[in-house]
């Protein structure tokens, strides 16, 4: 049985000029031009002993004026305006870009490869893939999909009968990045992606929701980072991260500015008397291997309180003088006296509570492997998904918090037995806001990438995968975009993050990047090894909408009106909480 089928109505033209993967087709017509559409799908021949097509993408149609005949008209004693007009005839063009060939197997149906067997050679005839050839061709890459590992995420823009299928390990096995402007459905496609992973028994994903977006849910387990009014409160609801899960550096960027004279003595100081802290707990509770193997770093509990005294001694310390019976100032009296005041403003300050006032249950030495459980558990119903709203977090720390809860992730299943490793999925909404470039960082948020570029590069040897959302591309780590393998590209109307795209596109694509400014809401363009074929595509909507949607102004503008609530606004700015 024939792969293509095709008669003089789908001829386009022959093969022109041939380099790598992209390809010129001379069009002999006008009429034949007009079947060109950029986007659309044609299908090139190969020789062989089995049937054999390369499938290609149309970037450009272009129709060029040419003069010729001059001299000889002109040999011929013809006038101006004639010879102007014998003079010009018309070049027609059309430029592809190959994507994959289709080839007929043995005893088997045929197959689509994203590999090339050969280019076309010079005069080969190019035909447009349009009806039953069309439909045929894509009822080819439905099939391939297989269904036990396939993410039904939409219906192909150019035949919409046909469904897109992307795989779902490879979707998640090097990363994933979802990229496009405000309102161009982002948070739509995050919670079909959601929706179609909640129904897997063993799917595992954490979102780190920057907004509250997804909070309804309800197929998702939930979690709040709390606010003020929620301080004290010891609920399953609230997720508290006491100070002593941050390590050396992260601890060091909340207190310590490196721009003072003495950040150096700060530095050292501090770092020793939590050390001495922590290994006192560990004695206390008597826990000789840990202890053995202690670092800087370990997650132990520890009080600070004893940490502010011991600094608060040092700064106020007296030490014996040269003549016997005298004192003198110790070595770092009055030294300390900021850094003193900086501790006590990020403690006292009820917005940094979830770090600094949580429970007391929260800083037991069982408390860790608590939280890892709530974390990373999928095992229990609405477990498969999590979803984390750090919409409380103070915008100066929110790098570090959110760079905390992905390294705890990544280290506790660094150190999870590989028989016993399941694989999960972090999801990094608004990326921008906690994952911005290196140049010009400040130190907390050079953490906060720091432990996102590690999981870029070594995540996937230990099952950690990233999917980065952002409306600023341009804005995000280079290092971690660039080991994003699979690429949804939405809507995007900037420049700067055109291009960034455009990078992350293979080079024989980046041709379908001109058509982001013009994309509806809800279209993306995929590319990368989870899709077979770079698509335009049309997702699905999700059953379940995030609290995503744009306000109509002028619809609302023409509602009557009615006084606003500005002294409950103001009291819930007070409180810092909106309910």
């Amino acid at each position: 049985m024939a792969i293509f089928t095709f008669d003089a109505s789908h001829l386009l033209g022959k093969v022109r000029a041939v380099d790598t993967r992209r390809v010129v087709i001379q069009v002999s017509t006008d009429e034949d031009l007009r079947r060109a559409r950029v986007g659309q799908l044609v299908a090139l021949s190969l020789p062989g002993a089995l049937e054999a097509w390369l499938v290609g993408i149309i970037e450009k149609v272009i129709k060029t004026p040419v003069l010729s005949g001059a001299e000889d008209d002109a040999d011929q004693g013809a006038t101006a305006t004639e010879l102007s007009l014998e003079r010009e005839s018309v070049l027609n063009t059309v430029h592809l870009a190959l994507v994959g060939t289709v080839a007929a197997i043995p005893a088997g149906s045929p197959k689509f490869s994203r590999s090339l067997l050969q280019v076309p050679e010079i005069d080969c005839d190019c035909f447009v893939l349009r009806d039953a050839q069309l439909q045929g061709f894509m009822a080819l890459l439905t099939a391939a999909g297989d269904p036990t590992k396939s993410l039904d995420l939409g219906k192909y823009a150019i035949d919409e009968s046909a469904k897109a299928f992307l795989d779902g390990n490879k979707f998640f096995q090097r990363h994933a990045a979802l990229l496009g402007s405000t309102g161009s459905g982002k948070s739509w496609t995050v919670a079909s992606i959601l929706e179609r992973a909640a129904v897997l028994p063993s799917a595992n994903m954490v979102v780190f929701d920057l907004h509250g977006e997804y909070r309804n849910l309800d197929y998702a387990q939930h979690y709040r980072i709390p606010g003020p009014e929620d301080l004290g409160k010891d609920e399953d609801k609230f997720l508290y991260l006491p100070y002593w899960l941050l390590n050396a550096e992260e601890l060091q960027a909340m207190f310590i500015d490196r721009g003072e004279f003495s950040a150096h003595n700060q530095v050292m100081i501090f770092q020793d008397t939590v050390v001495r802290e922590k290994k006192n707990t560990l004695e206390v509770l008597k826990k000789p291997e840990v202890l053995n193997a202690f670092t800087l770093d370990s997650p132990i509990p520890f009080e600070l309180s004893k940490v502010i005294a011991e600094i608060a001694r040092l700064n106020t310390e007296m030490v014996p003088g040269a003549k016997a019976g005298t004192e003198k100032q110790g070595p770092f009296f009055g030294q300390l006296s900021r850094f003193l005041l900086r501790i006590g403003s990020k403690v006292d300050d009820k917005r940094y509570g979830f770090l600094f006032q949580a429970p007391a249950s929260q800083h037991q030495y069982e408390a860790m492997a608590a939280l890892m459980k709530r974390l990373m558990d999928y095992s229990t119903a609405k477990h498969q998904i999590k979803v984390i709203d750090f919409s409380e977090v103070p915008a100066d720390v929110l790098p570090v918090i959110v760079g905390l809860v992905a390294r705890l992730i990544y280290q506790v299943q660094f150190w999870t037995d590989r028989d016993k490793r399941k694989p999960l999925a972090l999801v990094c909404d608004e990326a921008h806001l906690y994952l911005p470039k290196k140049e010009g960082c400040n130190p907390v948020e050079q953490r906060a990438v720091e432990n996102f570029e590690r999981i870029a590069k070594e995540g996937r040897k230990y099952g950690v995968a990233l999917l980065i959302i952002s409306q600023r591309p341009s804005d995000v780590s280079t290092t971690i975009l660039s080991q994003c393998n699979n690429v949804i590209a939405l809507r995007l109307t900037n420049g700067d993050d055109q291009a960034t795209v455009r990078r992350l596109m293979p080079e024989s694509l980046e041709g379908l990047i001109d058509t982001l400014p013009v994309l509806d809401v809800g279209e993306a363009l995929i590319v990368g090894d989870a899709v077979l074929l770079p698509s335009r595509i049309k997702i699905n909507p999700p059953s379940q909408r995030p609290l995503s949607a744009t306000i109509d102004f002028w619809d609302e503008w023409q509602k009557k009106a009615v006084p606003p609530d500005l002294g409950k606004a103001v009291e819930n700015m007070r409180r810092q909480k909106r309910n």
